[in-house]
C-alpha cells in the first residue's frame, strides 16, 4: 500500500470512489445524482488542488485533498475509501499521510466539513467540533471540524 500524489487521469477513478464512499452511508441514488456535482472530481480539480491517491496493488482504493489557506492553515477537502475498505484502517493510513504531510508543511491548524456519519472517525483522530451548518437534506447537519498542531 502507497499514497501517490494523484494525476489528472485519475478524474474518473476519484469520482467513482467519492460516490459510492457517499452511497456507503445510505443515500439514495437519487440523492447522490442531487449531489453530483459536489462529488464529481474534475481534472481541473487535480491540476489546481493537492490530491494524493491510496494504492493497493496497482488499484487506486482512496484518496484525500486538500486546499491551503491562509496563515499555515488547511482545509481537509475530501477524503473518501471504497465502501468495501471502509472500518479496515485504511481511512486512518490516508489520514496518518495527511497529517504528517501537514507537519512537514508546517501547517498549525487543519479544518474540514465532515460527512454526518464520520463525525466520529475525526474525533477519534483529534478533531474537535467548532460548529455545523444544514446540508439540502432537512434537518441534516455537517458538523465544522478543527484541529490545532
Amino acid at each position: 500500500m502507497n499514497i501517490q500524489k494523484a494525476k489528472t487521469e485519475d478524474h474518473i477513478r476519484l469520482t467513482e470512489i467519492t460516490k459510492k464512499s457517499k452511497a456507503y452511508w445510505g443515500y439514495s441514488d437519487e440523492q447522490i445524482e442531487k449531489w453530483n456535482s459536489h462529488l464529481t472530481i474534475t481534472e481541473e480539480y487535480i491540476e489546481k488542488n493537492l490530491v494524493f491517491n491510496l494504492v493497493k496493488e496497482t488499484q487506486i482504493i482512496g484518496y484525500y485533498s486538500y486546499l491551503k489557506l491562509e496563515n499555515n492553515q488547511v482545509k481537509l477537502d475530501n477524503l473518501f475509501i471504497l465502501p468495501e475498505y471502509i472500518g479496515n484502517g485504511f481511512g486512518l493510513f490516508l489520514m496518518n499521510d495527511f497529517l504528517e504531510r501537514m507537519r512537514i508543511e508546517k501547517c498549525t491548524k487543519i479544518i474540514l466539513d465532515s460527512e454526518p456519519n464520520a463525525e466520529q472517525f475525526y474525533k477519534k483522530i483529534g478533531f474537535t467540533k467548532i460548529g455545523e451548518f444544514e446540508t439540502s437534506i432537512k434537518n441534516r447537519f455537517m458538523p465544522i471540524m478543527e484541529m490545532n498542531l
